[in-house]
């Protein structure tokens, strides 16, 4: 079955970076697209960045351009989100996503001093 387990999320200072990864199983991983979203306590779920299944083609949500940048390794089934220059309304659950499909469990983030 699809299974899509992200890890990498924790406790980091404003400023701070981290890489959340997602690994992908039970599906053939190069011909989805894959994205990243996150959701904050009382707050809906937002797309964060989006990638195309050859790994050319990104698109990012205003309030992380250029400060978290999404990549692929298809010869691992893993997309990851580097996350750099956080900030504390950064903090949330991430969420690894299989094209309009497929949801993982979520990886905590929390920026704070």
């Amino acid at each position: 079955q699809v299974q899509l387990v992200e890890s990498g999320g924790g406790l980091v200072q404003p400023g701070g970076s981290l890489r959340l990864s997602c690994t992908a199983s039970g599906f053939t991983f190069s011909v989805y697209d894959m994205s990243w979203y996150r959701q904050a306590p009382g707050k809906e779920r937002e797309l964060v960045a989006t990638i195309t299944r050859g790994g050319r083609a990104t698109n990012y949500a205003e309030s992380v351009k250029g400060r978290f940048t999404i990549s692929r390794d298809n010869a691992k089934n893993t997309v990851y989100l580097q996350m750099n220059s956080l900030k504390p309304e950064d903090t949330a659950v991430y969420y690894c996503r299989q094209g309009w499909g497929y949801w993982g469990q979520g990886t905590q983030v929390t920026v704070s001093s």
